[in-house]
């Protein structure tokens, strides 16, 4: 069903009177996408979030710990009407001008184009298959709400799923719906994000606004390691059918992103990002008593101690509008690893789970010395002898698990950060040998560039989940930029974010 004319109208005619665009993120987590269009200036509006924590994260940021907006909803119970009676907005139709988001795609995974085609024509059909049910709820708050925009973030692999394109399926259903749909591959790096996250980016838009979707220019420069090539061309064999260079044509396609240019600046390094925080030296903290089991809660204040070091993209992180950073930071608690800390120290930057195995058993066999001769020390294989092992080298088989560990490098972005990053923080340890530990909640969200102001509502553990989960918020911002300028009816300018470069002297682990 086509959305009513008059109604575009009146929502276009409002923005390019000057009215903010008005967003509704579906799946929002902790808001890491209605971060990065608040900061281009939007209105963030609304939001629908199944998760208590991340739910409340978002309501605590975006509407100032308000109930209404705090509570965690479930999509597949909450229509856009109840929605909008619910926080007061009127009608579905009328409150929303954006839509914006990613249903997970395991909830549409292997349905098909064709089912997808009738779930999109005839949705009460299918409103109880379990592989369609969320992606039919984000549909339905399409349909609703006829915004003039639909922007939808998943991992790249939405482009080959299964032999699927998932990204060209909803596109021709938007494009069915009166949109101009484009797709497309973004590494966060290029967008003086921290990270080398590559994530897939579906812009839909009114076909009475545009007749093509324009994509952020990068504003920063990077040789993506050959990992990321591969994955990428994996992911684009079906989108491109391994031709890159022809353009998208029709109401619906995949679009290549503008390349950076080698002259842009570099990209944000791991310690450009984190090196200003104060140092956790997590052994002494152990070794005093001070680092204990137990929840990690987010209510501690820490100072930034000496450690001013301004470079630009630390300014951007303590002075973000709205989300300043005071004297103190928070959130900056950390995993408790007794066993592992003093094998985080003897690793070198790059350095895998491999590379921790072998020098686990080598501080295991240098303790087995210390204790002496035989008699003094257990024998091979008995009980102790098993005991004391377990003390010093971790339990799984450095050949299942080769990229488990890794000691992230400091004069580069930081790898791709995961959901399970608090149940598993071995993947981001942190470059500085001295401290000797994993990241800590508020170095990952440094590294997703969340702003030091910003709030996660739990404790570490939901933290971090939410921060994982998240899409940049400069990432959003330049998808954001880019975009408003196209429903207002100007030419977009997203300018070249130049950074500061640091005072080496003054970086955290400098020169070792």
């Amino acid at each position: 069903m086509s959305a009513d004319p008059r109604l575009i109208r009146q929502k276009i005619q409002r923005l390019r009177a000057g009215a903010k665009p008005r967003v509704l993120d579906l799946f929002s987590g902790c808001g890491g996408i209605s971060l990065g269009f608040q900061a281009a200036g939007y209105d963030i509006a609304a939001a629908v979030e199944f998760d208590a924590d991340a739910a409340r994260s978002h309501g605590l940021n975006f509407h100032g710990g308000e109930n209404r907006h705090s509570i965690a909803r479930d999509i597949t119970s909450t229509s856009p009407e109840e929605l909008t009676k619910a926080l007061g907005l009127g009608s579905a139709s009328s409150a929303f001008d954006v839509i914006v988001g990613g249903p997970p795609c395991q909830a549409f995974a292997r349905v098909g184009r064709s089912k997808l085609r009738e779930i999109a024509e005839h949705p009460e059909a299918f409103r109880h298959d379990p592989r369609s049910r969320l992606y039919i709820e984000y549909l339905s708050y399409v349909e609703a709400c006829a915004p003039l925009a639909v922007v939808i973030e998943n991992v790249p692999d939405m482009l080959n799923h299964g032999g699927h394109n998932l990204a060209a399926e909803i596109g021709e259903i938007l494009a069915g719906k009166g949109y101009v749909v484009r797709y497309t591959l973004l590494n966060a790096a290029f967008y003086g994000v921290p990270q080398m996250r590559e994530r897939m980016i579906l812009i839909a838009i009114r076909e009475e606004i545009a007749d093509d979707v324009e994509l952020p220019a990068p504003t920063h420069w990077i040789d993506l390691p050959s990992g990321y090539q591969g994955s990428r061309a994996v992911a684009l064999k079906l989108a491109t059918g391994g031709d890159l260079l022809t353009p998208v044509t029709g109401g619906s396609g995949y679009k290549a992103a503008p390349e950076a240019a080698k002259s842009l600046p570099p990209a944000i390094t791991t310690e450009q990002a984190i090196g200003d925080l104060p140092e956790i030296l997590a052994r002494e903290l152990l070794a005093a008593g001070e680092l204990r089991r137990g929840t990690r809660r987010l209510d501690a204040n820490l100072p930034y101690d000496g450690h001013n070091w301004q470079h630009g993209y630390v300014k951007k992180m303590r002075g973000w509008k709205g989300f300043e950073g005071a004297g103190h930071v928070r959130d900056h608690v950390i995993r408790y690893l007794p066993r592992d800390y003093r094998i985080f120290a003897g690793l070198k930057p790059g350095d895998q789970y491999p590379e921790a195995h072998r020098y686990a058993l080598s501080l295991f066999e240098a303790e087995l010395e210390r204790l002496g001769g035989e008699g003094a020390r257990p024998q091979v294989d008995s009980d102790d002898w098993k005991a004391l092992k377990a003390k010093f080298v971790p339990p799984y088989d450095s050949g299942k698990f080769p990229n488990k560990w890794r000691k992230m490098e400091s004069a580069t972005p930081a790898r791709t950060l995961l959901a399970h990053l608090g149940k598993d923080g071995y993947s981001h340890i942190h470059y500085d040998s001295r401290q000797a530990r994993p990241i800590s909640v508020r170095e990952a969200a440094r590294l997703q560039s969340f702003p030091d102001g910003f709030r996660f509502a739990g404790t570490m553990n939901p933290a971090f989940r939410q921060i994982g989960n998240a899409v940049p918020p400069l990432l959003a911002k330049a998808v954001a930029t880019t975009l408003r300028s196209q429903l207002i009816g100007e030419t977009a300018d997203c300018g070249t974010d130049t950074e500061q470069q640091p005072d080496q002297s003054r970086a955290v682990g400098a020169g070792r």
